[in-house]
């Protein structure tokens, strides 16, 4: 743990809303004491949904290291990550994050990803999103020849 790392994310958080390109928050990959990405929400600037600081930050060291498998590395955000920059932490195989602000602190200027978390947890009156099943068994075929597929790269 470094306050010095939680200070550059808390920095990265300013700028991007002093260019309006985002919320306030701020990320920073760190690998052995150095920082290796650093990013912050832009999702107003990219109308891109996704564009949070965390993902940014993910993508920027993996595409900086050439691979997807963040595991030696940790991360320093500014807020407690929603459930999508928490399942891409996982993806990364990031083992520890540092957070400043909690989620109820973010729900309270309304960042609230309550409605989320309820729904991925089978929670809720009703869901926001529905989902369809259709023609799986053509799309078992990719999954056959996946899992036979000699060069592939597991992930």
């Amino acid at each position: 743990m470094n306050s010095d790392f939680m200070k550059l994310a808390i920095r990265e958080a300013w700028k991007g809303m002093s260019r309006n390109e985002g919320g306030p928050f701020g990320a920073v990959v760190v690998l052995d004491g150095r920082v290796i990405s650093r990013a912050h929400n832009e999702v107003v600037k990219t109308h891109d949904p996704t564009a949070h600081a965390e993902i940014l930050a993910i993508r920027r060291a993996s595409n900086k290291f050439g691979r997807f498998d963040l595991s030696d590395c940790e991360i320093y955000t500014t807020c407690e990550p929603c459930p999508m920059c928490l399942a891409a932490m996982h993806w990364a195989r990031i083992k520890k994050f540092y957070f400043g602000c909690t989620k109820d602190d973010a729900a309270r200027i309304r960042f609230d990803d309550g409605r989320i978390s309820r729904a991925i947890r089978g929670e809720g009156k009703s869901r926001q999103i529905s989902g369809i099943p259709m023609q799986r068994e053509e799309c078992l075929e990719l999954f056959e020849a996946w899992k036979v597929k000699k060069d592939r790269t597991r992930y």
